[in-house]
């Protein structure tokens, strides 16, 4: 009888779990508090993972305490706590390169089994959510800094002030600091706007189950957002159809980490590379669909790439000669950065909205070979028929990378956030 107790609680436990996007924000957040409060063998029992616990010892160790310097330029700046794609630290040390009176320091939430990029210090889920000294001693080091740059929408100390980072932004230019606001993507992305502008978003799709949630959170977001009085940045052009009054502050690479002296499209069967890091978004069943012809009739090698360290991913991109990057979002990221700045051929479905917004603020092109989700197949074929306008391509998105993406053109438009201190 304990046993089938046992399995239907399990069970059920579960299954809620799985139902969590269909909850309304209030319903997730006041979970998320119950839960972060019951001792750690009662979430192992509801959830039938069960051993050996978690206890103090977990989240309360020396090393946590440990953070780097504040710095002592007259500007300080203080990014985090996402660091999605290695930006956060990205930008940090772009406008360390860029504008000589300030230094940075990131700060990111450790995510299991995520990709791994670079920060100045971090701390995982349990420190951050459990250790009340650890976020005063957080909130005690943050207020040393001029400037701080929220990513998005992401507290940075956790329950200290209930997990809201426009609270946080108050008390903390309350204490002299300037702050801002950064928006990443699905924070701010109203999914019910998205699919009814573009017939292949991946919003559409009936079976995906976080697509509630995430409604509630973009919608709840871009209200904090337009009634805050700081600055907002977004990092992708296409977030400017949710935020028209946020300032695009483009994801940055380092040119030089993907720089590869590799040819282009000299082999009779070219390599042809896609890579998500969101098979749904990404649109990686049309890639599929599209490529595996291709490699089947020996038109091309197609490669598809599951998850791989960050530090692989130069090499992979540098043995291709076509890279496939996203096509359900209409937009390009830090991935298309990427294989630009290798010398690739990068393909994808970047509207022209987006194309005419970069134009006007970067006098630029955006080289990515445009696909939608329908075209992959054919473009792909034309780019192997017609190599040297793919050549061309692939020279003109290095040079655009270089304008664009290397990080001088982000802390520009980060400089007059930069340049202004708080209002105490």
């Amino acid at each position: 009888m304990r046993r089938f107790a046992k399995r239907v609680v399990v069970g059920s436990a579960r299954f809620l779990a799985r139902q969590r996007g269909r909850f309304p924000g209030w319903l997730n957040r006041a979970i998320d508090w119950v839960r972060w409060r019951l001792p750690s063998s009662w979430v192992g029992a509801l959830t039938g993972r069960g051993g050996g616990g978690v206890g103090r010892k977990d989240w309360e160790y020396p090393e946590v305490h440990v953070r780097p310097p504040v710095p002592t330029a007259p500007r300080r700046l203080f990014v985090g706590p996402a660091n999605f794609a290695g930006q956060g630290m990205a930008w940090t040390r772009a406008v360390e390169r860029t504008l000589p009176d300030v230094r940075g320091v990131c700060f990111a939430l450790e995510i299991t089994g995520g990709f791994s990029f670079p920060d100045d210090f971090h701390v995982p889920p349990l420190v951050y959510r459990r250790n009340r000294r650890w976020q005063a001693e957080q909130f005690a080091y943050v207020k040393e800094f001029s400037h701080v740059l929220i990513e998005a929408g992401r507290p940075l100390f956790a329950d200290l002030f209930r997990l809201d980072p426009f609270r946080e932004a108050r008390v903390l230019e309350a204490a002299g600091v300037r702050v801002a606001m950064i928006s990443h993507g699905s924070d701010s992305r109203i999914p019910s706007r998205h699919a009814a502008r573009f017939p292949w978003s991946p919003y559409r799709d009936r079976d995906w189950v976080e697509v509630p949630r995430l409604e509630a959170q973009a919608t709840r977001m871009v209200q904090r957002l337009r009634a805050f009085t700081g600055p907002v940045f977004v990092s992708t052009p296409d977030l400017l159809d949710d935020l028209p009054f946020g300032l695009w502050c483009p994801v940055v690479v380092d040119p030089e980490v993907w720089r590869s002296e590799a040819p282009v499209l000299e082999r009779d069967v070219p390599v042809v590379v896609h890579a998500p890091s969101n098979p749904r978004v990404k649109g990686s069943a049309a890639v599929d669909a599209a490529l595996e012809p291709l490699h089947e009739k020996g038109l091309v090698e197609y490669r598809r790439i599951g998850r791989v360290p960050a530090e692989e991913m130069p090499a992979l991109y540098a043995d291709a000669d076509i890279v496939l990057e996203q096509f359900r979002l209409g937009s390009y990221g830090v991935a298309a950065c990427e294989a630009m700045a290798a010398g690739r051929v990068v393909v994808g479905n970047v509207t022209p909205t987006v194309r005419q917004r970069v134009k006007v603020r970067t006098g630029l092109d955006v080289p990515i070979v445009q696909a939608e989700p329908a075209e992959i197949g054919a473009v792909v074929e034309r780019l192997v028929a017609e190599r040297d306008e793919a050549r061309a391509a692939a020279r003109a998105g290095v040079e655009y990378v270089h304008r664009v993406h290397d990080g001088t053109y982000s802390a520009g438009v980060l400089r007059p956030f930069l340049e202004v201190d708080a209002d105490v």
